[in-house]
This record gives structure tokens, sequence and C-alpha cells, in this order.
């Protein structure tokens, strides 16, 4: 097995609220099937799916699904961007969990959920510095 994860599936509850959400952030969707909405990330995507579908294909009950004990992190360029872009987030629908703030070595993070509870990180790392493209490495390009 190679080492990545390429597909990452959130199961909502409304997708037309989550996605009427990020696509206020600015990101836009992908040609997709009947029932999926994609979002092409810089090597990966995101995509939204009934939750009683995806516990449907996984076979377990939507109970058994969980909730919470993930984040997905936007890494940012520049130290500055962190504060304007939880901002955004809260404006569009997003719950603001913790303002931006330092963390060890430099970083400056925060969090928000969207409309559904899913955790999200904005981040920037001095150490992790992105590509021209804006693909993310823990050590940077």
């Amino acid at each position: 097995m190679e080492q990545r994860i390429s597909l990452n599936t959130l199961g909502v509850t409304d997708m037309e609220r989550l996605t009427a959400f990020y696509e206020a952030l600015g990101w836009s969707r992908a040609s997709s099937e009947k029932g999926i909405i994609a979002f092409d990330l810089i090597g990966q995507t995101l995509s939204l799916y009934s939750i009683e579908k995806l516990a449907e294909d996984i076979g377990v009950s939507v109970a058994q699904m969980g909730r919470g004990a993930l984040t997905f992190s936007y890494n940012t360029r520049k130290k500055a961007e962190v504060t304007p872009l939880l901002a955004r987030a809260e404006a569009t629908g997003g719950r603001i969990f913790r303002l931006a703030f330092d963390v060890f070595l430099g970083g400056n993070i925060g969090y928000f959920a969207d409309p559904e509870g899913n955790i999200l990180e904005i981040a920037y790392s001095p150490h992790s510095p992105l590509s021209d493209d804006g693909a993310f490495r823990w050590n940077g390009y």
C-alpha cells in the first residue's frame, strides 16, 4: 500500500446546507455522481455523502458511525491568514471552537466546526512551508 489518503468522505445529513457552506468558503465542486458532492483538493478529494448511505455501505447503523475524533486541517502560507479565514468560516455558518492562538515553535492555529459539526483547523506552521501549488508536507517543501 502506498502512503496516501486519496478520498475523505463526510457522512452528512443535509447535503445542500453543507455544500453551500464549503462553496461559501470558496471551494468549487467537481463533477460527481448523483448523491455525492465532491471538492477536489490538492492531491485529495473531499466528498459529501448521505450519512445513511455511508452507514449502509459500511454495514453499520448510523449510531455506530461516531463523531468528532478527527479534524481536517487547512494550512496557510502566512500566520496573518489564520484569523481572517476563521472569521470567514464563522460568517458562512461555521461555529468557532477556538480563535487563533500561538502554539509552540511559532505556529498559529484555530478551530471551527462546519454546520454539521465536522471539525476543521486553520493552521500556520513556519516549519511546514507549502509548495508553490499549496500542497502540504509535515516538514514542508
